[in-house]
């Protein structure tokens, strides 16, 4: 009970960092006049957010954050729902750019190329070694931004509305991890087979993963 209360508190706290990014994301668009970005300067963008979701997470996994006290299962389960959210990302993205293809030129060139595979990859796993440097070295986790986004998550959580809709999300996001366990499981089960349409596992993982997309934005 107490693994899932934590994957339901990742869960509001990922969907309230999101939801902050969006904000800040929305302003850089501003200071831009909104014009299309350069693949370099998405990923670039994309990979500061994800650099802090990392940060944020591994704080939300400390017992203590002044002393910088490790709770060490939080910090490998917090490890383990990260690359989940970041797989479920990735898959996301090249299903949009699965779509953009078969849509063909009716799609503008620059939304067609904003999605790099190699770039993806360098991201998320750039993301999950720093995760992986703060258990070492904690109190590299306590810098001025991901406190902020600590601070502003906590406050937002404890607010009556707008914590209850995010804890609803939570709730989604939990049932997510249920189904691309469940899917992992039986794909072992069935000896590396991929499980086919009809038995429902590909339709609720992909529901799953269109749960975290309200703040996402469409490169």
């Amino acid at each position: 009970m107490e693994v899932l209360n934590f994957i339901f508190r990742l869960g509001v706290v990922f969907a309230i960092f999101g939801f902050l990014w969006g904000m800040i994301d929305i302003g850089l668009r501003l200071l831009t006049a909104s014009r299309p970005r350069k693949l370099a300067e998405t990923y670039i963008i994309k990979g500061v957010k994800y650099l802090l979701l990392a940060d944020v997470t591994f704080l939300f996994c400390l017992g203590d954050l002044d002393k910088h006290m490790i709770v060490s299962y939080q910090v490998v389960l917090g490890g383990i729902v990260l690359l989940m959210y970041f797989v479920g990302k990735l898959q996301n993205s090249q299903n949009r750019m699965a779509v953009f293809k078969m849509m063909g030129r009716n799609i503008p060139q620059v939304t067609r190329l904003s999605f790099n595979m190699k770039a993806e990859i360098a991201v998320i796993s750039g993301s999950l070694i720093l995760f992986g440097i703060l258990w070492f070295y904690p109190w590299l986790a306590t810098n001025a931004a991901s406190r902020w986004f600590h601070e502003s998550i906590l406050s937002i959580e404890d607010a009556f509305f707008f914590g209850f809709i995010f804890k609803i999300i939570g709730f989604f996001f939990i049932l997510s991890m249920l189904f691309k366990l469940a899917g992992g499981l039986t794909f072992l089960l069935n000896g590396g087979k991929t499980p086919t349409p009809n038995n429902g596992i590909d339709e609720g993982d992909n529901c799953g993963n269109d749960d975290f997309d309200d703040f996402e934005e469409v490169n």
